[in-house]
Order: C-alpha cells, then structure tokens, then sequence
C-alpha cells in the first residue's frame, strides 16, 4: 500500500480482496449467510483506515469497500444473504454516499433485503438521534441491521435497545472464557435475553474451542462464525450445510422463549432463493442449475411477498423432460410453481411439519416458508431440519419426565412462568403437595405411596388436558407446581382437591397453595417460588384438603379450603383478576391478560 496516495487506498480492483466467511445455524448446520471480509493484497485494512482517516476521507473508504464486496459476490454467483460492514459513523454522517450501495444492488440483481449491515463502533460521540433517524431510512430500503462488536466495544446499552437490531454480533471477548468464566456467561444470558424480548438474532464470533460452541448452544445462541466450524475463503461455500455444526443427539439448547408444543420455526430459518413472480421458466432453471445446494426457489412480488413455491425437482422434471423446454423456457415459472406453504414467526416447528406433510404427498418435502407480519419473506426452513429438530425436543422432553408420573419437571415450569413474565401477564401459579407422605410411606409401603403420586400425577394430566392454560409439573417426591389463567383456576382447585383419596386404608388430604403474579409485581419464577414457600406453610397448618391464596406484594392470605378449630373456612374465592395496582405501561409492553371483574 502506498500510504501517500488516497486514490490508490480507494482502488477496489487490484489492491482489496475479500474472503468470505459463513454464518452457520448451529441448530441445522445451514449457512445462513456470508459476511465479506476485506483482505488487502499488502498490509492490514486498518492500515487503509488509518490513511482515509488522515485525509478525512473514512466514509468514502467504507463504502467503496461494502460496494465493492457486491461486486465480488456477485463474480462468485452466491446467492446466500450477504453482511456488509460499515462504521456507525458513515451511516450518521455521510448516508448520502449509501446511493452508491444502493446502485450496485441494483445494478446486479440483488435484494436490499438480502443485506445485513452490521454497523461497527466507535458510537459514543455519535448524533444518536441522526443515528435511528438514518437506520430507519435504510430500514425503508429493506436493508436488515445488526450491531458489531457488542461486549467490547463503545455502542450505549440504551442506544442498543433504540435501534432494535436485526441481528447483535458479539465480539469474541465476551466468549473467550466460556464456559468458565461466570461473569461472561451471565453477560452471554443477559443479552440473550434482550434478543429474545426484542426478536433479534444473537450472533456469537470466534469461538474456537467445542466447549465453548457447547456452552453457546447451552445459552440458546444459534448462529455462529468462527473458523471453529469454517474459515473465509476467497469464494463463498457452495454447500449450504456445515455438518460439523450440528449437535450432538442428546445436546441441550436453552435461551429462546419457548411454547409447550416445541421449538419455533424460527430456530431452523435458511436463506431463502427469491426471483421475481414473473421469472422465466428459464431463467428459474438456469438458477438450479448453477446451484445444485438450492433445494427450491420462491417467487415473490415487489414487496417480497411470496406468490409462488417453486420445488427443485418436480421444476427441472417438467423443463427437462420431452419437449419441455419448447414448451416453457420462455413462459413464466409460476405455471409449473405451486402455492406457498406459509408460517409465520410464532409458528411452532411441529405447527410447521403438520403443514409440510399435509394431505399432498407429493409436497412432504417441500420448504416451509417463512413470513413476518407483513407477509415478506424471511427464509425457508425445510422439512428434514424440522423432523430431526422435534425429534431432539421429544427426547429432551423425555429425559426430563419424572419416571413415576410422566410429568416434566421444574424447568418447564420455570420456561413457562417466564414467558408469561416477559408477556406481562396475570397468571397463578401453585404449589400442591401431599399432606402426611411419609405417613403413607410407613404405614402402607412404597408402593402405595408411588400409587398415590400417580394418581394425583394422573389428575393433573387431566386437568391441564381439559384446561387450555394449566401447565403442570412434577418437581419431585410429593411436590407439583401448577401454572394457570386465573379464568381456570377454581375448576383446577375442584378437580385437583374435590376427589377423595385413599392409600392402603389412609384416608389422603393435599394442600395447594396459590400466588397470584400481577404484572407489576412479578419479576423471576425464582421470586415467586419464593414467596410460595410460606404459603404452603399456612395450607399444611390447616386441617382437611386445603387451598389458600396470596398475591405478590400483598401480606393478605386467604384460606378457601381447610380451616383451624378457630378459623372458617371462607368457600369461594374472591381473587384479583388484574393487578389492582399496577405500574404504568411501557409502550411496547402488552397488557394484562384478564379485565376487571369479581
């Protein structure tokens, strides 16, 4: 490089190469995307910021560089989702040389919408309201945003959450001393936990050692890069599948909100290969053909709407076949396509594979695609990814039931009371035990003390059969957790309390002790599990099959069922059914589930 010379800095041709590295789902193996790395010819790229710096002259290096790297994808015909890398202040202060960006998109075929621009410290001297107001304008373009360098660079915590990133890439400081080091571990969660609530993707960058890849699927961190499982390469991967960054069978995966059906569809996204609706036959072929690795293209209108699915096979069978090119090569693809199979973004994977292996036989391996509240497409996910991934949530699910009742345990419970928390809702939640147990244990003998656990392990299974909202778990020897909608919780109470037991001859009470969780005063499952614990102390002081009630951040306790000598009991319960003092709403937060009323 010749530092004296500006012009030759800003020369793409011969003195900047790129490699380009995959973003790997470690969940499937599938290449999500590519980012273009700059590789100089001579020297370090920083060396070229350095003397653009110097003339005042950044945010033209920058650019050129970003366009530039479209060029080079372009050369190597990958069709994969591209990241661009661009400094927060180009984007602040100089957004007018991005038309040049948006030229080159043009000007080979690409989607705004297929780009990632992974915005790069520093941030702190930033115009931060010149920064949304910019990322909002590239957000109209369709361009997707992610945050470089988080847990090690400059970027304001309350400028991360304003900017609501498509994507938050850490930097690999903050995973270098997984998984001893608790510290990073807890920063790994926290912002796990910020992409979960906001409903963007957490990237993790250079881990290079399995222990740290498996302490990263632990956390629920998905995508990854790092020459762990692929190194950048002058020519992107013409595979889209990294078998190397698949689990093991048996491995966990933590961190995304959950449902009790399994995984969502998100979890398992690849890229999907768009064209216009009105592609050519042709045109959609000569696609395949360049891309034995595409399994499949969606044909989308102006807006990225899916109108057609097109499935690689039946397409090149038709086109291929006798007198098939005659008859289509120069007609619009859509006549050999077929209705897109849609999902949306809370669809669960198993949701998914119902819709996939649906009445048509033909169709069970056809992709899914999937869509956001907008109908625009944001991938595909394919039928083999959404088989082996229910297949690994049945066996998780199966090696945390309790042998004697089938149940899950406290972690499902927990999983639950937490999304509930995060959705801001008023729910019950109950801890229901077995008056007297080892009672039982040394009068009649084990097995009529695990006889009596099943029974009641069976009463709960049809509660939360009947009940649409019970969630119910089995945490260990006598004790269950229950979560409910306040709506259901006085037919859980009468199907749990009201059917009399016995154990060899031992007539048998059960005590259930309820904590209402209002929206602004719950904050953890650990918090409430706390304040759960004198409450089932006040059910087992009563006589007979108990029930009582509290609320968070009230010291009121009432006693529905059982009673002292010198207590009655008080019969029908007069519970809240919305937090009777609630904090002021946050904009984006939802409200209570339930209305006033008693």
């Amino acid at each position: 490089m010749n530092p004296g010379n500006i012009d030759h800095v800003l020369g793409p041709a011969n003195d900047v190469r790129f490699a380009f590295q995959p973003l790997i789902n470690i969940r499937t193996g599938a290449v999500v995307a590519v980012e273009a790395l700059a590789r100089p010819a001579d020297g370090h790229i920083t060396d070229f910021f350095r003397e653009a710096a110097r003339q005042k002259r950044v945010g033209e290096l920058d650019v050129d560089l970003a366009v530039s790297a479209v060029d080079r994808a372009h050369e190597q015909q990958s069709l994969l989702p591209l990241h661009l890398n661009l400094f927060g202040g180009t984007v602040t202060h100089e957004s007018h040389r991005l038309r040049a960006l948006h030229d080159k998109l043009a000007e080979v075929g690409r989607r705004a919408t297929e780009i990632t621009l992974e915005l790069a410290p520093p941030f702190s001297r930033l115009d931060t309201r010149k920064l949304r107001s910019e990322v909002a304008n590239l957000r109209s373009h369709g361009y997707r945003i992610a945050v470089d360098g988080v847990g090690d660079g400059d970027i304001p915590l309350t400028l991360l959450a304003e900017l609501a990133p498509d994507a938050i890439k850490l930097d690999r400081a903050v995973i270098e001393g997984l998984p001893a080091n608790a510290g990073q571990a807890a920063l790994l969660e926290s912002l796990q936990g910020l992409c979960n609530a906001t409903g963007a993707i957490l990237i993790a960058e250079g881990p290079e050692r399995e222990e740290q890849l498996t302490a990263l699927r632990a956390a629920g961190v998905r995508v990854v890069q790092g020459n762990l499982l692929a190194s950048a390469a002058r020519r992107p991967p013409t595979s889209l599948q990294i078998p190397e960054a698949v689990a093991e069978s048996g491995d966990s995966y933590g961190g995304s909100k959950p449902t009790p059906a399994g995984p969502r569809v998100t979890e398992f996204l690849s890229p999907a290969t768009m064209l216009s609706r009105d592609a050519t036959a042709d045109s959609v072929r000569g696609v395949l053909a360049d891309h034995p690795e595409i399994s499949g293209v969606v044909l989308v209108d102006e807006h990225n709407r899916p109108e057609y699915s097109i499935d690689r096979n039946r397409f090149l069978l038709a086109v291929t076949g006798p007198y098939g090119h005659a008859l289509h090569a120069q007609r619009p693809a859509a006549r050999l396509a077929d209705e897109p199979r849609l999902v949306n973004t809370a669809t669960t994977a198993m949701e998914a594979l119902t819709l996939v292996s649906g009445a048509d036989h033909t169709r069970v391996h056809d992709d899914a695609i999937v869509v956001d509240e907008a109908g625009r497409c944001l991938g595909t996910v394919r039928a083999v990814h959404l088989i082996r991934g229910m297949a690994e949530f049945k066996a998780e699910q199966a090696a945390a039931l309790n042998p004697l009742t089938r149940l899950p345990g406290s972690d499902a419970i927990q999983r639950d009371v937490d999304a509930r928390i995060a959705a801001g809702e008023v729910f019950a939640l109950s801890w229901l035990d077995i008056d007297g147990f080892k009672t039982v244990n040394d009068t009649a003998g084990f097995s009529a003390g695990d006889e009596l656990i099943r029974s009641v392990g069976r009463t709960l299974t049809d509660a939360a059969t009947s009940l649409g909202s019970v969630r119910v778990g089995h945490v260990g020897g006598d004790d269950f957790l229950l979560v409910a909608d306040l709506d259901d919780l006085v037919n859980l109470a009468r199907m749990v309390l009201d059917p009399p037991r016995r154990a060899g001859g031992i007539d048998v009470t059960l005590s259930l002790s309820t904590l209402v969780c209002t929206q602004s005063g719950t904050t953890s499952y650990q918090e409430a599990s706390r304040l759960l614990v004198p409450l089932k102390k006040h059910a087992k002081s009563l006589t007979g099959s108990s029930w009582v009630m509290s609320r968070i951040g009230s010291d009121r306790i009432d006693v529905l069922r059982g009673s002292h000598e010198d207590i009655p009991e008080q019969g029908e319960p007069g519970f809240p059914t919305r937090d009777p003092d609630p904090a002021p709403p946050r904009p984006d937060a939802p409200g209570p589930r339930h209305r006033d009323g008693r």
